[in-house]
């Protein structure tokens, strides 16, 4: 596809002067011929350089807040329009909020738009074009507000009496924030919070309703019972700030109640019909807010004159009732002249009553004095009575004791059996004792016979074997010795002993001396039995090597008696 051609002849003209000259038909071969793309770059030059800076004036038409933050609107008059675009980052910054048919004053730049082949309004800053248009505005957006009920009186809140502190959103370099101090020093000094903020310009909206939401937030410690939100007096540009609607809703929205103390008495703003109370002026709020302490003080001495008074008054109406009310009674000196009368004739009948109940007292003791028998003759009576109740005495006495003699020999002889059965006990846990400690020491002997050598000879029943005489041929015998038991079987029966060499000495004759059996074999020595009726042999047996075994019978030596081997033979012992 090739890229469109165009001509143009003429000298360059200023731009936007209109060309007196008539295009000729005639191509000219000197004219410079460009691209749709260079052509549009070369306007986009010549518009921006030639109108860098324009204000323009006229009405807003279809303003539209883009997502990305960007402005754009049409601004137009009786005979053109033209195309505004604001950046988001100047947005920000503008001082009048772009509203449908507001007359404005545009300040930018313009330049040109090559995608849709039109130019258009760079803007940097508006405001509106006189006061008439502002209050246009502020008329339509205080319909639109009071119609959501922002203004109603049933939102509006009661305003302390006394407030424990109170917080002020103003400026803090201006007068109002001196004069409210001055004057709630001068009527009742109050705790005062101050929210610094910009009463004018750019952002100044932003930053009273922040500072609104900013007290209703304070935890409660810190929080004032009453706002004061003002600034002086100022054109109606000036005073802008308090009509924007970001402002009124955030006052419509507090907890807290809020004076408006926002320029002279004359001037209205948005603010003031949105908070619970209008102070004409700065000063007028802080007369609202706290009470003159000295008229608190009248106020209350009065009071206390007025009760002093009421209960004087009070006092003289009750004396007369009570006056009233004692007339109507009688005099208490004839009551008790009355009662004294009463008294002294009650008297007068109790004597008489006494005399003659003594009198009658009189005559029955003497009736019953005259029936009395004489003093002796009743002494006497005792003495009889007496007499016989001591012998009566004696004999139950000496009854008694008896019984009682009967009784102690009865109580004693329970007591005797069971001393006697306590002394049974006594005897036979000493024989207990002395069969437990007997036991031990058989216990002990047995142990240490079978640590020198010795062995018992047992039945696989258990029952000890003490004589020769006692073993049968073949029978099977139990050799207990200090580190285990071991069965042996009897072969046979060897001479009585003293009648051949024992055990112990054949095994000592030196070097030469035959070895020894094991346990359960025939000696060496030993003859064959003659018939199998023949009596059984000892065992021969030893545990330890002879050496080992002096030793320790030297030891033992020491700690025991020795004993002899007819008593270890009648114990089971073998050797």
């Amino acid at each position: 596809m090739t890229t469109p051609r165009f001509q143009f002849s003429g000298s360059a003209e200023r731009p936007g002067a209109r060309s007196t000259k008539a295009a000729t038909q005639v191509p000219n071969p000197n004219a410079t011929e460009y691209s749709v793309s260079e052509l549009s770059l070369a306007v986009k030059r010549t518009v921006e350089t030639s109108f860098d800076f324009v204000r323009v004036r006229g009405e807003i038409s279809r303003p539209t807040y883009a997502r990305s933050g960007h402005l754009y609107f049409t601004l137009k008059d009786e005979k053109a329009v033209l195309d505004v675009v604001c950046w988001k980052g100047q947005v920000a910054k503008l001082s009048t909020r772009a509203e449908e048919g507001l007359e404005i004053i545009a300040q930018g730049r313009l330049t040109t738009y090559p995608g849709s082949s039109k130019y258009q309004l760079v803007l940097e800053a508006m405001e509106p074009a006189g006061e008439g248009a502002l209050l246009k505005l502020l008329e339509e957006r205080k319909k639109k507000l009071a119609g959501e009920g922002l203004f109603d009186q049933e939102r509006k809140q009661s305003l302390p009496f006394l407030p424990r502190s109170i917080g002020v959103v103003t400026s803090p370099t201006g007068a109002v924030i001196r004069d409210i101090l001055h004057r709630i020093a001068d009527r009742f000094a109050r705790p005062v919070r101050l929210w610094p903020v910009k009463v004018q310009g750019q952002g100044a909206a932003e930053q009273i309703a922040a500072a609104i939401a900013g007290f209703n937030a304070l935890p409660d410690d810190l929080r004032p019972d009453i706002l004061i939100v003002g600034r002086g007096g100022g054109s109606l540009e000036d005073l802008w700030a308090f009509n924007e609607e970001v402002v009124v809703r955030a006052i419509a929205d507090s907890r807290l109640p809020i004076i408006s103390a926002v320029g002279h008495e004359t001037d209205t703003t948005l603010a003031d019909f949105a908070a619970d109370w209008r102070a004409p002026t700065p000063t007028g709020a802080a007369e609202r807010a706290v009470p003159v302490r000295t008229e608190l003080l009248l106020g209350v001495e009065d009071y206390g004159l007025r009760l002093g008074r009421s209960g004087q008054a009070l006092m003289a109406r009750r004396k007369e009732a009570l006056a009233g009310l004692a007339r109507g009674l009688g005099q208490p000196g004839q009551l008790l002249d009355l009662a004294y009368q009463r008294s002294d004739t009650l008297a007068q009948r109790l004597d008489r009553g006494f005399e003659r109940q003594v009198q009658v007292k009189s005559q029955a003791v003497e009736r019953l004095a005259l029936k009395l028998l004489h003093p002796r003759e009743t002494l006497r009576a005792a003495e009889d009575r007496l007499t016989q109740g001591f012998e009566r005495l004696g004999l139950a006495s000496r009854s008694m004791l008896r019984a009682a003699a009967g009784d102690w020999r009865n109580l004693q002889a329970p007591r005797r059996l069971a001393q006697a059965l306590q002394r049974q006990l006594d005897r036979d846990g000493q024989a207990l004792s002395q069969l437990v400690a007997l036991m031990a020491s058989y216990q002990a002997v047995d142990k240490r016979a079978l640590e020198r050598g010795y062995a018992r000879v047992e039945r696989p029943d258990g029952s000890l074997v003490t004589q020769a005489a006692a073993l049968a041929a073949g029978e099977r015998l139990r050799l207990v010795f200090s580190d285990g038991a071991g069965l042996v079987q009897a072969l046979g029966q060897s001479e009585p002993l003293g009648q051949s060499d024992p055990v112990g000495k054949s095994e000592s004759t030196g070097p030469q001396s035959q070895p020894k059996p094991a346990l359960g074999q025939p000696h060496a020595d030993a003859k064959e039995p003659d018939s199998p009726n023949a009596p059984a042999v000892d065992a021969a047996v030893e545990t330890e090597p002879e050496k080992a075994s002096a030793q320790r019978s030297g030891k033992e030596g020491r700690k025991e008696k020795p004993r002899s081997k007819d008593q270890d033979d009648k114990q089971g012992w073998l050797l």
